[in-house]
């Protein structure tokens, strides 16, 4: 555990994890906070950030990470749909531009990252709804499914989980793979960790997270597939790769869901990292291990997209005989 990484835990327990530990969720103290200390990275060079607001009809509202000539991923090429973090109530793709950025310097590949509905605003599915949305309008738009990475963190990871189980119920042509960094995926709370890892995690309290888990869930049952994926049958789903640390509360949310994946016979990798804290890799590029975890992500989506895309040629190729 590198000092930086130990100076971050530090920093979130004081600042961070007090705020979970009172008894109601403050969405609007949450947001303030965040728009306040949200550190915004340089766009790097070679490369141009570009903001979508929706007003042209289309669901596509977030911010394009591209290259300056404004090429996407089109044909064999990759491409990253980013799913922001937040408890579905506050961040946004501005809060998460080291992850974005990192993901799309490394794989050399655009990165779109989706400014979803938040909650209570706007409650459980609209979140979902929205990221289905734009991967459609992508594929609208000539984006191939095999050069896609769905992609997000804790909530945000959670959604990209069930962004993909929701396509393929739908019959929709299903992306490359999954990307998950420190995912929720189950609203009901009911992961060993949140009770082992309690006092552990150096940025929520156990009983914080069935508490956000109302800001999104409303009335409807906490159990839904399409809000915890957990839940889901994940048959059928591409590739999955996803990083937790070891003291995370959620840490639980990750090795069930990789259990399930590979019980129903989907490719699927999962890395605990030693004491790492919840979502480290948007601490990039001020923490060693964050660097590393942006590299072996970006390597999984040139590894998945490349899988993809020879196994959609070959199929071209059999068709036509």
């Amino acid at each position: 555990m590198s000092w930086q990484s130990a100076l971050a835990c530090w920093y979130l327990r004081r600042q961070f994890r007090p705020q979970t530990l009172k008894p109601h969720v403050d969405v609007n103290r949450a947001r303030a906070l965040t728009a306040k200390r949200a550190w915004l990275p340089e766009v790097p060079r070679g490369w141009r950030l570009r903001e979508l607001d929706g007003a042209d009809g289309k669901p596509l509202r977030g911010e394009w990470i591209e290259r300056p000539d404004g090429e996407r991923a089109s044909g064999a090429s990759a491409m990253v749909l980013y799913c922001h973090g937040g408890g579905y109530y506050f961040c946004s793709p501005r809060t998460h531009r080291s992850i974005a950025f990192g993901l799309a310097t490394r794989a050399n590949a655009p990165v779109f990252s989706l400014d979803y509905r938040l909650a209570p605003e706007h409650r459980f599915p609209a979140a979902l709804d929205d990221a289905t949305a734009a991967y459609r309008q992508l594929i609208a738009d000539g984006v191939a499914p095999e050069s896609i990475v769905i992609a997000g963190d804790s909530a945000g990871g959670g959604l990209a989980l069930a962004t993909l189980v929701a396509l393929r119920d739908a019959g929709d042509p299903l992306p490359a793979g999954g990307l998950l960094f420190s995912p929720w995926t189950d609203l009901a709370a009911t992961g060993a960790s949140i009770v082992d890892n309690d006092g552990v995690d150096p940025m929520f309290s156990g009983p914080a997270i069935a508490r956000a888990a109302k800001v999104y869930l409303g009335d409807m049952r906490a159990t839904h597939p399409y809000a915890s994926p957990l839940y889901a049958d994940l048959r059928g789903l591409p590739p999955l790769f996803m990083m937790a640390g070891s003291t995370e509360v959620l840490l639980d949310d990750s090795r069930r869901v990789a259990a399930n994946a590979c019980a129903a016979g989907v490719d699927c990798e999962l890395e605990v990292w030693n004491k790492m804290p919840h979502v480290w890799p948007i601490f990039a590029p001020f923490i060693p291990e964050a660097n590393r975890a942006l590299e072996r992500a970006a390597a999984f989506i040139r590894r998945a997209t490349s899988r993809a895309s020879h196994a959609a040629q070959a199929s071209s190729v059999t068709s036509i005989v």
